[in-house]
C-alpha cells in the first residue's frame, strides 16, 4: 500500500485560486496546527511537534494552498477486519480541516476527491474516520458503521460475583516499556470482531504521544494466561480533592473470557478510586454481568463509533460473508459514481448484475448495513432504503446479520 512515485503530481489540481497536493514532511507541523485551529486548540509546542513527527505516514497528507496552507487531511494505512474474518486494505482518515476563513467554498470537497483518487490508485477498499461533526461526512459517502457505549462503574459498591474466573497474572509495565511491547501484543491478538483494524508504527507513535502528554500518569497492565499474554489495559487516575477519584480506561484489549475477567478484577481492585469510566466500548461488552449488582455499571452514552466509506463497493461486498438466500441490491453513489449499480449478493459470492433489484440504497446506507450495525428493515422504516420487492428488507436483515457486534476500538 505504498504511495506511487510522483503521487503528489498525480493529484495536483487547480480549483480557482487553490492548489491541492501532497504535503512534504516539512509541512506536517503547519498542517497539524491548522487542524488544531479548527478544533479551537492551541498550536503545538516545539516539543510536542517533535514527538508527533513519527505519527505522520509519508505521502498520506494532502493540503490545499492559495499561497499558504488553508486546508488539510491525512490518512494512515491499515487493514480492516470484515464480517467473516477477512481483512481488506483500509485508510484511517484523520486531521480533516479547512481554515475558518476558507470554509463553505467547496474546498473540503476537492480535498476529499483528491484523497479518494489516491485511495483508488492504491487499491484501498474502505476508509474509516471518527467524526467531530455528524453533518459533514455523509456528503462524501461515509455512513455510521459501528456503534459504541460508554459506561461507568461505582467501585465503592461494585463486587464481582462468585463465578468470575480468577486465573492468570497481572503485570504492571513502565510507560516506555509498555510502548515498546504493546504493538507486538496487539498484533498477536486475533482480530475476530468486524470493524477492528491493524495498527502501524505511525498509529502507535501517536498513541505514545498522547500517553506522554497526559496530565495524569498513564499506567499499563498486561494479563498473562496459561498460553502467555492475552490482554492489556491502559488507564490513568485523576484525584482532585474534593472531587471523586476517577480511573479512566484508555485501552482495554483481551482475547478470551479469562483475560476479560482478570483485567476487570484488577481494575476494580485499584485502591483510592471511586469510579471507573470508559468510552467507546463494544455495545455487547458484558462488564455489568461480572457484578453481583449489575446496576452499579451505568451506561452513560450510546452513540456511533466509526464512520466508514466503501471506496470500492464491489471489493468490499465480496470480502465479507453472508447468511441466507441471495439478494440483488441497487447501490447509488453520487460522489464515486463508478460504484453505482446492481449487485447480486449471497453465500456463494458477489457480482454485478442486470437482474432487477430487490432493494435500492445509497452508499451511506450501505455503510450502515455493511457491518450489521443497522438492519435493512430499520433503514427502510427510516426512509434510507427503498424496498422494491415485498420481504426484501427482512431478507437483507438475515443476509447481513453478524453474531458479534462490530467495533473498531482504535481511535485516530
Amino acid at each position: 500500500m505504498d504511495g506511487l512515485p510522483g503521487f503528489g503530481q498525480a493529484i495536483m489540481r487547480s480549483m480557482s485560486e487553490y492548489e491541492i497536493r501532497t504535503l512534504d514532511p516539512a509541512e506536517h507541523r503547519a498542517a497539524a496546527d491548522l487542524f488544531r485551529g479548527t478544533l479551537h486548540l492551541k498550536d503545538l509546542t516545539d516539543e510536542e511537534a517533535e514527538r508527533g513527527r513519527g505519527s505522520y505516514q509519508p505521502g498520506r497528507s494532502i493540503g490545499a494552498f492559495d499561497g499558504e496552507l488553508v486546508g488539510t487531511l491525512r490518512s494512515l494505512d491499515a487493514e480492516l477486519t470484515v464480517p467473516g474474518g477477512r481483512r481488506v486494505p483500509l485508510a484511517g482518515v484523520t486531521s480533516v480541516g479547512v481554515r475558518s476563513d476558507r470554509t463553505r467554498r467547496g474546498l473540503m470537497t476537492e480535498l476529499m476527491r483528491a484523497q479518494f483518487a489516491d485511495f483508488a490508485e492504491r487499491g484501498v477498499v474502505a476508509a474509516t474516520l471518527y467524526a467531530s461533526e455528524g453533518l459533514i461526512y455523509s456528503r462524501f459517502g461515509y455512513g455510521i458503521s459501528t456503534l459504541s457505549k460508554s459506561y461507568s462503574i461505582n467501585t465503592r459498591r461494585a463486587q464481582l460475583h462468585d463465578g468470575v474466573p480468577a486465573s492468570g497474572e497481572i503485570t504492571r509495565l513502565p510507560l516506555e516499556t509498555a510502548l515498546e511491547q504493546l504493538p507486538k501484543l496487539y498484533e498477536a491478538m486475533p482480530h475476530t470482531r468486524a470493524g477492528m483494524m491493524t495498527r502501524t508504527s505511525y498509529w502507535w507513535a501517536g498513541f505514545g504521544q498522547m500517553c506522554r502528554q497526559s496530565d495524569d500518569p498513564m499506567i499499563t497492565v498486561v494479563h498473562r494466561g496459561e498460553d502467555g499474554p492475552d490482554g492489556f489495559a491502559v488507564y490513568s487516575v485523576r484525584r482532585r480533592w474534593p472531587d471523586p477519584a476517577v480511573l479512566s480506561i484508555e485501552a482495554l484489549e483481551y482475547t478470551n473470557p479469562g483475560a476479560f475477567a482478570g483485567l476487570w478484577r484488577y481494575l476494580l481492585g485499584v485502591d483510592l478510586v471511586d469510579e471507573i469510566r470508559t468510552l467507546f466500548r463494544p455495545v455487547d461488552e458484558p462488564a455489568e454481568l461480572l457484578l453481583t449488582d449489575p446496576r452499579q455499571c451505568t451506561v452513560t452514552r450510546y452513540e456511533e463509533e466509526c464512520w466508514t466509506r466503501l471506496v470500492d463497493v464491489e471489493a468490499a461486498l465480496a470480502a465479507r460473508t453472508y447468511t441466507g438466500p441471495p439478494l440483488v441490491l441497487e447501490v447509488v453513489d453520487a460522489f464515486l459514481p463508478a460504484n453505482s449499480g446492481r449487485y447480486r449478493i449471497g453465500e456463494d459470492g458477489v457480482a454485478r448484475t442486470d437482474e432487477p433489484a430487490a432493494l435500492r440504497l445509497d452508499v451511506v446506507a450501505l455503510a450502515m448495513l455493511y457491518f450489521g450495525a443497522r438492519q435493512a428493515s430499520a433503514l427502510a422504516t427510516a426512509g434510507r432504503v427503498e424496498v422494491l420487492e415485498p420481504g426484501a428488507a427482512e431478507a437483507a436483515d438475515l443476509l447481513f446479520s453478524t453474531r458479534v457486534a462490530a467495533w473498531c476500538g482504535t481511535f485516530f
